[in-house]
Order: C-alpha cells, then structure tokens, then sequence
C-alpha cells in the first residue's frame, strides 16, 4: 500500500508542469518537481488542488496512449465506438484514480540522479524520492516521450522497477481474460470506479 501511494505521489509530480518545452529531461523533472510542491503545499480546498492536477495531466500525460496500451491484444477487437467510449472511460479513471489520492501529500523530495536517451522517441530520467519519517528512499524512473522536444509527453513511471502502465494493463488483462474478452465488463468495472 504503501509503494501505491508513493507511485501515485510521482505520478502526479511529474505531470505538474504546466508548459513543457523543448529543454534537457532533468531540467524538466526539477521544474515539475518545483510545481508540484507548489500545487501540493499550498492551502487551496483539495477539490481545487484536483482540478489543478487534472488540468496539468490532461495536457502533458499521454492519456489515450496509455490506455490503449493498457488494452493490449483487446484494443485490435474495438469498433469505432467502443474505442471512443474507453477513451472517455479510462480518462475519467486515471484522472480520479491518481489526483483524489495525491493530494493527501506535500512536498515530496526527488533528486535527479541521471539522464538516458534510450533513442530518438524516449529518455529515462532517473531520481531518487527522499525517505521521510514514514517511507523509505525510492527510486523512479521516468519515462518521457521525446519524439517531439517541443512537445514532450509522460508515457510512464516505474517505482522500484514496477511499472504503472505494466501494471494497469495487467489488471485490465485479467478482468477481460475472465470475461470472454468481453469489453463491456471493463467498461462496467471503469464505470464502478468512476461513480464511487
């Protein structure tokens, strides 16, 4: 529970920035780290800080990217509107599943450690969460596509070699692999989760 909610912590860091430009990926994740504490310190309601988070990640998170990655083989038997209607779905699921936790925290400590450029569509930036009385130090890596340096998107994180995207396409995995690859029954579990 514990890795869950510092995944969700750096989740959001990261995608607190609200203007990416073209410039070097560690310069990037210090400035979003520089947002974020911003955002999370500061003493707006937490409805506001949520709308402030969800704003920032519908901008700089690719979305629709993930979740069609999270759908693995599944995505290829959609029809058009199954495809719009999972899009709809799976935004209001990443965005409520991440920013109603995340602001439960302040100020988080991340370093930057090092940069790779993995090749010309992605760089891995790797950094270390600072231990706090309650957690340990953890170690991120993020990953960034930089396909376009004028537009550089977040495509994942892993904690501790785990990885979001991985494991969300996991979860989704089972829950269709269970119902006879049934789109309906994931669309009816996002559904769940969204109205709670």
């Amino acid at each position: 529970m514990i890795k869950t909610k510092i995944f969700l912590i750096v989740f959001f860091i990261l995608i607190s920035l609200n203007n990416l430009s073209a410039k070097e990926p560690s310069e990037l994740i210090n400035e979003i780290v520089d947002e974020a504490s911003l955002i999370l310190s500061s003493s707006d309601p937490v409805e506001s800080k949520i709308i402030k988070l969800n704003n920032i990640a519908e901008i700089n998170v690719d979305i629709d990217g993930i979740g069609m990655y999270t759908l693995g083989k599944y995505r290829k038997n959609l029809n058009e509107e199954q495809k719009i209607k999972y899009k709809k779905l799976f935004k209001s699921y990443f965005l409520k599943s991440f920013s109603s936790r995340l602001v439960d925290y302040s100020d988080p400590k991340i370093n930057v450690i090092s940069d790779k450029q993995i090749n010309e569509k992605y760089t891995i930036v790797s950094t270390l969460l600072e231990a706090t009385a309650k957690n340990p130090e953890i170690k991120i890596d993020w990953r960034i596509y930089t396909k376009n340096p004028e537009r550089p998107l977040i495509r994942d994180l892993i904690v501790e070699g785990l990885s979001l995207a991985r494991t969300q396409k996991e979860e989704f995995n089972s829950i269709l692999q269970n119902n006879d690859g049934d789109i309906n029954y994931l669309f009816k579990s996002l559904e769940e989760f969204i109205i709670k």
